[in-house]
C-alpha cells in the first residue's frame, strides 16, 4: 500500500477504558487484570531527546487487554517487581512493533528477564507483509489508519499530567498491537 492509500483509510482509535497508573496503590488491581490475559498489547513511550548524546529512560509503559488499556507512569512508580514479573512471564504474550529497544529501555530502569515478547514487524515479514511499522501493519491487516501526530509523538512523556491526546495516542498504540497480532496469528 502506498502512503496515499494508507491515508485514505478510515481512522480508528482506542475508545475503551484507559487506566493511568501513577501511584503504587493502583498497581495491584491493574496487575490482577493483566495476569488473566494470554495476549497483551505492549509499547513504551520515552521523552524525546533533542540534543546529541541526550537520552531519557522510558516514561510510560502501555499494556492492553481486549477490553482495557493500562498506562504505567514509570517516573512516578518506577518498574516494580509486580510489573517485571508480568514482563518475565512466558505464558503471557506481549506484542508490539520494534520491541527490542523498548525492552532494553525498560531494563535500564530495572533489570528483569524478558519472556513472551513477540515483535509484530518480524511476524509480518514471515507472512510477506510489506509494511513493518504499527501504522502500516494496521493498514495491511485491518484496513484502518491509526493517527500519528508528530506533535504528540515528540511530546514530553515524562510529565506527571499527560494530555488527553497523549493518553489516547498511547492507549491506541498498545491496543492496535494486540489487534494486529490476533489477525496475523489467524493467518
Amino acid at each position: 500500500m502506498s502512503r496515499e492509500e494508507i491515508n485514505a483509510l478510515p481512522i480508528k482509535k482506542w475508545h475503551g477504558p484507559t487506566h493511568l497508573i501513577s501511584c503504587k496503590e493502583q498497581l495491584q488491581h491493574a496487575i490482577s487484570i493483566l495476569k488473566k490475559n494470554h495476549v497483551l498489547g505492549f509499547d513504551t513511550e520515552t521523552r524525546p531527546a533533542f540534543r546529541k548524546g541526550q537520552q531519557y529512560l522510558p516514561a510510560l509503559l502501555q499494556l492492553a487487554t481486549e477490553k482495557e488499556v493500562f498506562l504505567f507512569q514509570l517516573k512516578q512508580i518506577g518498574l516494580p517487581e509486580s510489573i517485571t514479573a508480568l514482563l518475565s512471564n512466558r505464558t503471557i504474550s506481549k506484542v508490539g512493533v520494534a520491541i527490542t529497544d523498548d525492552v532494553q529501555g525498560l531494563q535500564k530502569v530495572t533489570h528483569f528477564s524478558p519472556a513472551g515478547f513477540i515483535d509484530l514487524a518480524k511476524l509480518g515479514k514471515t507472512l510477506s507483509i510489506q509494511h513493518f511499522g504499527l501504522r502500516g501493519l494496521a493498514a495491511a491487516t485491518m484496513g484502518i489508519r491509526i493517527p500519528k501526530s508528530k506533535k504528540i509523538t515528540t511530546s514530553n512523556w515524562a510529565k506527571k499530567d499527560l494530555s488527553p491526546g497523549q493518553i489516547q495516542y498511547a492507549a491506541t498504540d498498545a491496543w492496535i498491537g494486540r489487534e494486529i497480532f490476533l489477525r496475523l496469528n489467524n493467518k
